[in-house]
């Protein structure tokens, strides 16, 4: 095996990769694939890249185990808490005032590229919190890496990985355990964690709320217009759409409209 793809082979790589999932690999970020390609390798006991190119294409479980290799999953319980404090203070309420004639009181959510679970857990902490009888909620948390959501389904964090999560939070929705701590079963059990594969329309509709923090930045615009038109397809008549502070659907041409809160800045969706 050589110790860098070739042109030709990077180009096949980058191409069923981007077709499969519409994650972009550019030269910058070229040395990433590489690394990834010589793990999946050597796992295999392969020694070429042809040789595992004919596997992926032949072999869709194993696609999926390098997509998952090639994805970032940084997270944290709280990131980036403006955005929280927007659901909290400005999207909740909207949410419970649009419900209040309405015969469903539930408020569906969609944590899109979930990783390890931190995310919908602080979703579904803060909503478990503010809500009040009869409302309930529901949160689908999706993602391409099988590993993150093993973690995210298993809802047990090292002491490390708990930074962040507020005392009066900590105390009521997690048990302190050997060298961690847990998530209570009634917090996972509004958790429906999923594969998913955001090329892919969801299967399920209605979402009064969507997550999609850093994900955009992987994807090429005709990949990110096609994701965020999956979301439109997939929210509610009145929903609310969170993305990362670093992303934008500035000259987009989508239907979203912009929406600056006190706290952070979001889209919404009104029909």
């Amino acid at each position: 095996m050589t110790d860098l793809l070739t042109d030709s082979e990077f180009d096949l790589f980058r191409k069923v990769i981007y077709a499969e999932s519409g994650i972009t690999f550019s030269d910058t970020n070229r040395s990433i694939l590489d690394s990834r390609l010589k793990e999946r390798l050597r796992e295999k006991k392969l020694s070429s890249v042809q040789e595992y190119y004919r596997l992926i294409t032949s072999d869709k479980e194993e696609m999926k185990l390098l997509l998952d290799s090639v994805t970032t999953n940084l997270t944290r319980f709280f990131r980036n808490q403006p955005h929280f404090d927007a659901l909290e203070h400005y999207v909740v309420p909207h949410l419970l005032a649009e419900k209040k004639t309405q015969f469903d009181k539930k408020i569906r959510v969609w944590s899109a590229g979930c990783s390890t679970g931190e995310e919908p857990y602080t979703i579904a902490m803060i909503l478990k919190d503010i809500l009040p009888a009869p409302y309930s909620f529901e949160i689908l948390a999706s993602d391409i890496s099988l590993k993150s959501l093993m973690v995210g389904k298993q809802g047990f964090y090292p002491d490390s990985r708990i930074a962040g999560i507020p005392e009066k939070y900590l105390n009521r929705f997690f048990i302190k355990s050997n060298g961690g701590y847990q998530v209570i079963d009634d917090i996972m059990k509004s958790i429906r964690f999923d594969y998913h594969n955001l090329k892919y329309a969801p299967a399920t509709r209605n979402f009064d709320i969507v997550f999609c923090r850093n994900v955009l930045i992987y994807f090429d615009s005709a990949a990110q217009l096609e994701v965020i038109n999956h979301f439109w397809d997939a929210m509610a008549a009145h929903s609310y759409l969170f993305i990362g502070h670093s992303e934008s659907l500035f000259g987009m041409k989508t239907k979203f409209e912009f929406l600056k809160t006190d706290w952070a800045c979001l889209y919404q969706k009104t029909t």
